[in-house]
This record gives structure tokens, C-alpha cells and sequence, in this order.
């Protein structure tokens, strides 16, 4: 029997042949601000004590100057996201040579500069960066095997974002109201028309903001800030010092069945729509690709998907903060989606996945966990 060849792992091209390919062959240009000084790892953002971040979701309406700013906005971040990739991907096959984060940054300055890119300055360069940061995330998660490699971003197809650190935008708070007040983006002069649906803890400046726009052409806008949260009282067995538990049974014909045999019930949306759904997607069949008349019945179709994704995600908040609210302790026993792959109808109604997911980190701040 022949010997089995293995066959050795590419060594990667480092030190000074390494520069010399970045500069001469990617067109990265050398370190030029402290260049006489070691490149030190970025620091992750200091929480104060006993706080910690807390994510509110609005939404907001942007003038037409402002969607057309933004339209700009996602298109670069786009951009970016797969020219870095495509460089990072792309020295590494052809080259052997590692490209982080701090060299996509040096190469963006580059591309700015390109004829026929001035529209890249439009865009805030901060927000750029967050592009570039998002890529290397990805890339780190593959790296520990978390994540598949990642894929280009493609209009139409991937989420409109685009990530504002703390220089990339104004905030100036309501007086009047605290916790609420007016968030002005970079390259725009107007603040945004936000419904503050509820405050923001008062006296604190968010740490970044996200702004998206889904499928249906809504426009959101997500503030992290940092919060100390005041924990929940324990909950205990009336007349005694047991903590009070809770069991859940996850099903097909009824979403959630607790203990003391209480059911709630699935929406059923998709099933209440359905006529409506295939309607429009027969009226979207029969008209022309890149016309506005089938824009605009995408567009009630994204609305009608989006509608129902939020009734969805409103009635499974409600039932997991109640649970959390009234139960000390969350047990669940879930059952197995493979047993009923082949109830497609049944399957397609069915997201047991908030319910049974871990509690998240400031639910367990307020004293109650799951199992």
C-alpha cells in the first residue's frame, strides 16, 4: 500500500515581502499617522459599572432629501462591503497575504481618491468604516468556525443598513420631554422625524445608532445605550420561599401549552391571508420585470408580509415577558420540527424559536431564568 500524501497548508507571506505586496500589487498604502509607533489592538468601548446595553427600535420618515441621502448611504455601504471582500478574498488567493481590518481602511482612502468615485465622499467616511468593521466580524466568525464564508451583498436581496458610531451623528435631548429628542445623521441637515414610541433612559447619549429600511420601505432607526437595569422582584410559590416554575410544551396545534394546562393559541395569519397573498402574486406575475406598476405590487406585498412578521413577533413579546414577569423558572420541552417536516402547512405557521431560545442577558438581570 502506497503512502498517503497529505497535503501541506498554504504559509502565509509575512514581514517586508508582505508591505511590498500590499503597496505594489493591492494598491494598500503604507501606515502614515504614528508610523513610528507599534499598532496596538483596538479597545472594546468601557461600560460604566453595573450597566449595560440595551437596544430601542423606532421608527422614523425621512424627507425626500433624506431618503435619497440615505438611498446613497446604502448603496456605498454596499459597495464597500464587497470591494473589501473581494480585496481580502483576493490576496489571500492570489498573494498569500493576510488583509485585516486596519488595511481595508487604508485601501478605502484609496478608492475615494479613484476617478469616477467622488460619490463615495458623499457618504460619511465613519460609516464606511462600519462597513469594513461588519466585514471583519464576518470573517472572525468564520475563522471560529461560527459562520459559513462570507458572501457578497447584492441590492434587492440583502438588508439596507448602515451603522452610525458616536461621530457620525448629533443627538440633543427634549428638555421638555427627557429621553426623547432630535438625531441629526451625518451629511444631513434636517433632524430625523423619529415617534418616539417610548424614552430613552433620560440623561444618556446613545453609544451607536442603526439605521435600516426593510423590504416594504420602512425606515428604522436602532439607538444602543447603556442603562442600568433594575432588577425583578424573586417570584416564589405563594406561602413559601420555592421559586416558582413553569413548564412549557411546544406544539404544532397549539404554540405554547404551560403546566397547568392554560394554551395559547397560534395566529393563523398566513392561513387568514392567504387569498390576499396569492391575489398579488398572481397580479406580480403578469407584470413587466422593472416596471413600476410591479414595484408598486411588491411593495404591497412586502407590506403585507411585513404586517404579518409584526403581529408575530408583538404577540411572542407579550408571552415571553409574561412568563418571565410571572415564573421564576423556565422549563421547556419543545417538540422535534423533524417528526413533522412534511407538515409544510402546519411548519410554515409555526416560530417556536423566541419562545424556546435562552432568556436574554437583561431578562436574567431581572432574577428569572430558563432551563
Amino acid at each position: 500500500m502506497g503512502e498517503s500524501t497529505v497535503t501541506p497548508k498554504p504559509m502565509a507571506v509575512k514581514g517586508e515581502e508582505a508591505k511590498r505586496i500590499k503597496r505594489e500589487a493591492l494598491g494598500i498604502g503604507d501606515r502614515r499617522k504614528h508610523h513610528t509607533r507599534a499598532a496596538t489592538r483596538l479597545k472594546a468601548h468601557a461600560k460604566e459599572p453595573d450597566t449595560r446595553h440595551r437596544l430601542y427600535r423606532f421608527r422614523f420618515y425621512p424627507t425626500e432629501e433624506q431618503a435619497a441621502q440615505l438611498e446613497r448611504t446604502f448603496g456605498a455601504c454596499r459597495w464597500v462591503y464587497n470591494e473589501g471582500l473581494a480585496l481580502r478574498s483576493g490576496a489571500w488567493e492570489r498573494h498569500r497575504v493576510n488583509v485585516g481590518f486596519a488595511e481595508t481602511c487604508r485601501a478605502l482612502t484609496g478608492w475615494k481618491r479613484a476617478e469616477g468615485r467622488e460619490w463615495l465622499g458623499e457618504v460619511s467616511s465613519t460609516v464606511l468604516q462600519q462597513s469594513l468593521r461588519h466585514l471583519d466580524q464576518a470573517f472572525q466568525r468564520f475563522f471560529r468556525r461560527q459562520a459559513k464564508y462570507p458572501r457578497r451583498k447584492k441590492k434587492g436581496r440583502s438588508r439596507d443598513s448602515a451603522t452610525y458610531v458616536r461621530t457620525g451623528f448629533r443627538w440633543v435631548e427634549d428638555p421638555d420631554r427627557p429621553g426623547t429628542g432630535l438625531i441629526t445623521l451625518a451629511k444631513q441637515s434636517e433632524p430625523l422625524d423619529v415617534r418616539w414610541s417610548r424614552a430613552l433612559p433620560a440623561g444618556v447619549v446613545p453609544v451607536r445608532l442603526s439605521v435600516t429600511r426593510d423590504r416594504a420601505g420602512r425606515y428604522f432607526v436602532s439607538t444602543l445605550v447603556e442603562e442600568r437595569i433594575a432588577p425583578l422582584p424573586a417570584v416564589c410559590v405563594p406561602g413559601t420561599r420555592e421559586p416558582k416554575v413553569v413548564g412549557l410544551d411546544l406544539g404544532l396545534a397549539s404554540l405554547v401549552t404551560l403546566d397547568d394546562g392554560s394554551k395559547f393559541d397560534h395566529p393563523r395569519l398566513l392561513k387568514r391571508y392567504a387569498e390576499k397573498l396569492a391575489r398579488l402574486q398572481r397580479e406580480l406575475h403578469r407584470k413587466v420585470r422593472g416596471s413600476r406598476n410591479r414595484e408598486k405590487v411588491r411593495r404591497k406585498i412586502a407590506r403585507l408580509y411585513a404586517l404579518i412578521s409584526d403581529v408575530r413577533r408583538d404577540m411572542l413579546d407579550q408571552l415571553t415577558t409574561r412568563l418571565v414577569r410571572e415564573n421564576q423558572v423556565r422549563a421547556t420541552r419543545g417538540r422535534s420540527i423533524q417528526v413533522a417536516v412534511f407538515r409544510i402547512g402546519e411548519i410554515s405557521e409555526v416560530r417556536l424559536g423566541p419562545v424556546s431560545r435562552p432568556v436574554p442577558a437583561p431578562t436574567c438581570v431581572a432574577g428569572n431564568g430558563g432551563v
